[in-house]
């Protein structure tokens, strides 16, 4: 009897995992994703199965964007286009970041750095008590600590003084935030999504298609995007990480209301209203006149958006790259494009973390260094604490910070968002910032066969996993 029953669970088993190996044939956003989830639910279903349902489903079509649901906004988008059009043509090709973002590179905006998280929360704060009429704000985690109930502060004060406060956090990255914190903020009239009741996944049983972006914008005049989320983690206050070191930008300019447009969709998405009309759409030109745009990338795309972005730029480069991101799972696209600049002899970095955070995805990125290295591609290991910071620097023309990873998560199943400026000012400043990092960093100079054998053994194993890290 019991062998009967045995047998029949795993018929069924199987047959569920075939199901799901042609689900991924239909609907994985890469073929090496296909392979991988078919190899492994066909060979493996007693794992594949449980793992599919956390990490399958590459596709998410029923992400409705909000700038193409309304014509209204399609309107405001080509009028505003045509008000804040640079004079002149950047010194980069900014066609293929236009097309993957649907939105324009604009003049008058104005980026300004902030290094760390003593920078970026006191910005904010300052500008959340400043708030007049309302405050966006977006943050993949938000943590019950002391940096978490200084946010909670700050938003109530603003709510009771007359301002709207608007409040969106990923069900995943705050799972652990308490009822209480989101009941708190709702009772003070704060309006506070509670991500368990949106549209969209609700719970940790779906890992994939996560709202990884960072946003707050006040008044639509000055808005924030970039690395860090909220949690005394990010402010160096934690024994495993020691100091945390991100980069966070304030911008000023039409920018601003781009970022704030990418809000407004996320918004829509999780609740269904459409917010025009109660927002300020048009942020004043700031007097350093930088050219530049948000790049929103994510799973509801219909390309590779992600993926593009980085490639776009790497593509570009002519005398140097450099990338900053704390995980490096790149797709064979990038890897190429990668390769193919060291080889053309732009200076490419990648800088690294070498604290680790996430197991896999860290030793995954040993399976691919001794590839760009051979290429001529620099890696650099950043250990004074853990580094988070998502920043591409390309030439003397291009500087991008914001929640982007350089890797396979972040290409195709998260939401992210990039600050990106056309602007040899803002390259200036962002180099000098990762020069000093890499000043803190050690050059990797051993291969794979080199490194202690836990490495040696699990990155190629952890590589295997890359199409969903």
């Amino acid at each position: 009897m019991i062998a009967s029953f045995a047998v029949a669970a795993l018929i069924v088993l199987e047959i569920i995992a075939i199901w799901f190996a042609w689900r991924a044939v239909s609907s994985s956003r890469t073929s090496q994703g296909a392979v991988g989830w078919v190899v492994f639910l066909i060979t493996a279903p007693y794992l594949g199965v449980p793992l599919y349902l956390f990490l399958g489903h590459h596709k998410f079509k029923d992400y409705l964007i909000a700038r193409r649901d309304s014509e209204e906004i399609i309107e405001g988008v080509q009028n505003y286009k045509l008000a804040n059009a640079p004079v002149s043509n950047p010194d980069f090709p900014v066609e293929p970041f236009e097309a993957i973002s649907e939105l324009p590179a604009v003049r008058g905006n104005n980026m300004r750095i902030l290094i760390d998280g003593a920078q970026t929360f006191a910005a904010i704060f300052d500008a959340l008590d400043a708030a007049k009429d309302y405050i966006l704000l977006q943050f993949y985690i938000i943590h019950d600590d002391e940096i978490g109930r200084e946010l909670k502060t700050h938003l109530i004060a603003a709510a009771k003084r007359g301002v709207t406060v608007r409040v969106m956090f990923d069900a995943v990255g705050c799972v652990g935030l308490p009822r209480e914190y989101h009941e708190e903020l709702r009772s003070s009239g704060v309006l506070a999504i509670d991500p368990k009741s949106t549209r969209g996944p609700k719970n940790r049983f779906q890992l994939n298609f996560r709202n990884h972006r960072k946003t707050v914008v006040v008044d639509g005049t000055v808005a924030f995007t970039g690395g860090l989320n909220v949690g005394d983690e990010y402010m160096g206050k934690s024994a495993k990480f020691g100091a945390w070191r991100d980069t966070h930008v304030e911008l000023k300019g039409p920018v601003v209301s781009q970022l704030q447009l990418i809000f407004a969709e996320d918004w829509h998405w999780a609740t269904g209203e459409l917010m025009v009309d109660p927002l300020n759409w048009e942020a004043p030109h700031a007097s350093e006149d930088m050219t530049g745009m948000i790049v929103p990338t994510g799973p509801g795309d219909e390309m590779e958006t992600g993926a593009l972005f980085f490639f776009s730029a790497i593509c570009a480069a002519k005398e140097r790259v450099w990338i900053a991101s704390p995980y490096f799972v790149p797709d064979t696209d990038v890897l190429t494009a990668l390769k193919h600049a060291s080889l053309r002899g732009v200076d490419v970095r990648i800088l690294v973390p070498e604290v680790i955070d996430h197991k896999i995805p860290w030793l995954a990125a040993f399976a691919y260094f001794d590839e760009i290295r051979q290429a001529g591609v620099k890696v650099w290991r950043y250990d004074e604490g853990f580094m988070h910071q998502k920043v591409v620097l390309v030439d003397e023309s291009l500087a991008a910070i914001g929640t982007t990873n350089m890797d396979n998560r972040s290409f195709r199943l998260n939401f992210e968002a990039m600050a990106v400026m056309f602007d040899s000012e803002a390259a200036k400043q962002t180099a000098a910032f990762l020069e000093k990092d890499f000043a803190r960093a050690v050059k990797l100079d051993k291969e794979l066969s080199e490194q202690p054998r836990h490495i040696r053994l699990g990155a190629p194993v952890a590589r295997l996993f890359s199409p969903v890290l």
